[in-house]
């Protein structure tokens, strides 16, 4: 995960009023696997913004990706 990376929440956090789905944007990485996400509407207004671990996010794609870019490391 890099910068402006795409993202979707991969399971409930109800203590944060985020569901497993939601989609957000990575504006800031703190150190490897922890990410700050900002959280919008389709208006693009923020409704949350929180530090997430890369294993509660997947980046999704919007076009085709290289074979190699689809092995999970």
């Amino acid at each position: 995960m890099k910068l402006l990376d795409v993202v979707a929440l991969l399971e409930d956090m109800p203590e944060l009023n985020l569901y497993r789905g939601q989609v957000g944007t990575v504006v800031e990485e703190y150190e490897p696997g922890v990410f700050e996400v900002e959280f919008s509407d389709f208006n693009g207004r923020a409704y949350a913004l929180e530090t997430l671990q890369a294993k509660y996010l997947m980046i999704l794609h919007h076009s085709p990706l290289k074979d190699e870019m689809l092995v999970e490391k």
